[in-house]
């Protein structure tokens, strides 16, 4: 159930995952995928849960909604496309570097003014792209780039320092932290630097489903459902055209869905339905198959979740198995 005041923060522990996923090749348990899940149900109770749901861990990517919520509530006036970039983990295709060069130019800034790491586009297809054109790595090109121009800009409109934004004493970086123990229900166990060089707030398993969930229900205009909406309607700006948590919430109506680094998905429906699933390993082919089977758990339709059901493995240039979600799911049908 949610509550008004967050509770502890979650304890800092090895947490106790279970077996989640197998990697199955000609009939035989190759390998296996630890990992933990939780389902929520429409009123925020827990409907299901496998492994460890309540240690603390870091949600990377995964938090991004509650971070653009968190900018919307200071003041940041983006809805659609822009707001999705803002909550994204992009591909680096054109239309997220146009994306992010306008933000940047409604703030009056530039590309200087960020502080993400350099890095080439996430998009195997559109770096290699990249690589051969001789293009450098650059801060706009970096996944995370839309996230910090909106960062920016919410500082600027508030009257904030910007050099320092990614600060974790900084006034923007103590509002998203309010935000994400708001959202998550619980207060930040520790705080470290994620891979884009912003802070990175860990909270629970539990914690992330409820923030997804509190995003998906909240009332129409609010920042939360603005988020949720911008996400939803541009799938493919908050990841890109070609990335499966995109095809995700096409594929179920309502559905917002977010990915994080090392192996972590949240989804939530309008009714508050939610899941959240953390791969052990941070494996990216358990992902989207756990949180498939995850949603199934969830009580949605079977049908629109089949193609995620799990990569077939080739052998000679043929089918010979597939990752499997583990029984303990009670997965849906085989992928071989």
């Amino acid at each position: 159930m949610y509550t008004s005041t967050p509770a502890a923060p979650p304890v800092v522990r090895e947490p106790l995952h279970a077996p989640v996923a197998h990697l199955i090749r000609g009939g035989v348990v190759e390998g296996i995928h630890h990992g933990s899940v939780v389902v929520l149900d429409t009123t925020g109770n827990v409907r299901f849960q496998l492994g460890d749901i309540e240690a603390a861990f870091y949600p990377r990517s995964a938090l991004k909604p509650v971070q653009a919520v968190a900018m919307v509530r200071a003041g940041l006036p983006l809805d659609g496309e822009l707001l999705s970039l803002a909550a994204a983990s992009h591909s680096g295709e054109e239309r997220h570097l146009a994306g992010t060069r306008r933000i940047l130019e409604l703030a009056g800034l530039t590309e200087d003014d960020l502080r993400n790491v350099p890095d080439l586009p996430y998009d195997p297809a559109v770096r290699d792209t990249w690589v051969r054109e001789g293009r450098a790595p650059s801060r706009l090109a970096q996944n995370c780039s839309g996230k910090h121009a909106a960062m920016l800009w919410t500082a600027k409109l508030n009257g904030w320092s910007l050099s320092d934004y990614l600060d974790p004493a900084h006034p923007l970086q103590q509002a998203i932290a309010e935000i994400t123990e708001d959202l998550t229900g619980q207060r930040i166990a520790r705080v470290t630097v994620d891979g884009c060089g912003a802070p990175l707030f860990s909270v629970s398993l539990h914690g992330l489903a409820r923030a997804a969930a509190r995003i998906t229900t909240a009332a129409p205009g609010t920042p939360e459902a603005r988020v949720a909406d911008a996400m939803r309607e541009h799938a493919e700006m908050a990841s890109g055209s070609r990335r499966d948590v995109a095809a995700l919430m096409r594929a179920v109506p309502g559905l917002l869905a977010k990915d994080g680094f090392e192996g972590v998905q949240v989804a939530a429906l309008p009714d508050g339905r939610a899941v959240a699933v953390k791969i052990a390993d941070g494996a990216n082919r358990a992902r989207i198959p756990v949180a498939a089977a995850a949603l199934v758990r969830a009580g949605v339709e079977e049908g629109p979740l089949a193609e995620f059901a799990g990569e077939r493995l080739l052998g000679g240039g043929r089918p010979v198995g597939c990752v499997r979600v583990a029984r303990a799911l009670d997965p849906l049908p085989a992928c071989v």
